[in-house]
């Protein structure tokens, strides 16, 4: 089993920075591809970011490329989501995910274990 706990989500105003953190438990970290998703209230839940296992590929989607920065530290069992520039359409509940294997990274169902997901409200 694998325990996943995000925190670092809160408001911030339109053109400000927040980083979110995902502490992992239960298994070894080093073997988990790790991701970020988020959900808007009526929306589905869409891929955000995505890392393999030694944080030599990160995968993101193209509405956050080039302002949000995923990256982990496998010496502390964390993976982080530094976002900035951000937008009011940025605001949702951001969860962070788990996956054993490589391959596809961008859809919920391929990943195994999920937070319990943190808010993020992005003011204008």
């Amino acid at each position: 089993q694998v325990q996943l706990v995000e925190s670092g989500g809160g408001l911030v105003q339109a053109g400000g920075s927040l980083r979110l953190s995902c502490a992992a438990s239960g298994r070894t970290f080093s073997s988990l591809v790790m991701g970020w998703f988020r959900q808007a209230p009526g929306k589905e839940r869409d891929f955000v970011a995505a890392i393999s296992w030694s944080g030599g590929s990160t995968y993101y989607a193209d509405s956050v490329k080039g302002r949000f920065t995923i990256s982990r530290d496998n010496a502390k069992n964390t993976v982080y989501l530094q976002m900035n520039s951000l937008k009011p359409e940025d605001t949702a509940v951001y969860y962070c995910a788990a996956k054993y294997y490589s391959g596809s990274y961008s859809v919920p169902p391929v990943y195994n274990y999920w937070g319990q997901g943190t808010q993020v409200t992005v003011s204008s």
